[in-house]
């Protein structure tokens, strides 16, 4: 056995040790003590970290890349999302963002990724964008249609509209749709932002793309 292995030994047996500090009582601090302490500590921590998520959940941190800011952005403040005659906004988090707590959570890990691809530059460039528009625009798709459009019915809800107030198609639309099990964004695409170049794609997906 060499010196260093016995110095290891040694302190990991001696009573003041790593071993003492975490499987043996303290004796200089009670448990009362050890307890509040960890509870504050916890506290600072999920404080911390709350506040970073919601710090990550607001349109300002949005459009703090200018990927996002000159693209996206500029198109959603042409539309009724953001201007509109009730006075009603509805942001980037409002519609990309899962309301509850553990949906969000899983949303801000695959954001991740976003990360990546800011760092490598890959939408660096209006003409980037362009390129991917509808590669990233079939991946919020299959979101929403997978989620049942969860995020659009943070505002939207079918108990809740008059159909007296909308056109004749889209009360049409709305209650075929409905009848059907169709979702929001099997009509609603493009509500938001330009639609992508889908010459080639079924036409019957950009149906309904303007609000009625």
């Amino acid at each position: 056995m060499n010196d260093k292995h016995r110095k290891d030994e040694g302190s990991a047996s001696r009573p003041g040790g790593w071993r003492a500090f975490f499987l043996r009582p303290s004796a200089r601090y009670s448990v009362a003590t050890l307890v509040v302490a960890g509870v504050v500590v916890g506290v600072l921590f999920w404080g911390g970290f709350n506040w970073a998520m919601e710090l990550s959940n607001t349109e300002t941190f949005c459009i703090s890349c200018h990927e996002m800011k000159v693209n996206v952005y500029e198109e959603y403040k042409d539309t009724l999302h953001y201007t509109n005659r009730t006075g009603v906004r509805a942001t980037c988090p409002d519609c990309h963002v899962p309301k509850a707590w553990h949906h969000k959570v899983v949303r801000k890990i695959f954001a991740t990724n976003e990360l990546f691809h800011k760092m490598i530059g890959t939408i660096d460039t209006p003409e980037k964008f362009e390129a991917k528009r509808l590669e990233l625009a079939r991946v919020v798709w299959r979101t929403m249609e997978r989620t049942d459009s969860r995020e659009c019915r943070n505002c939207h809800d079918y108990e809740s509209m008059d159909y007296m107030d909308q056109s004749r198609r889209a009360v049409d639309r709305h209650i075929a749709g409905f009848d059907e099990g169709e979702t929001c964004i099997d009509c609603h695409k493009g509500i938001a932002h330009s639609l992508p170049d889908m010459h080639d794609e079924d036409p019957s997906i950009v149906i309904g793309t303007v609000a009625e």
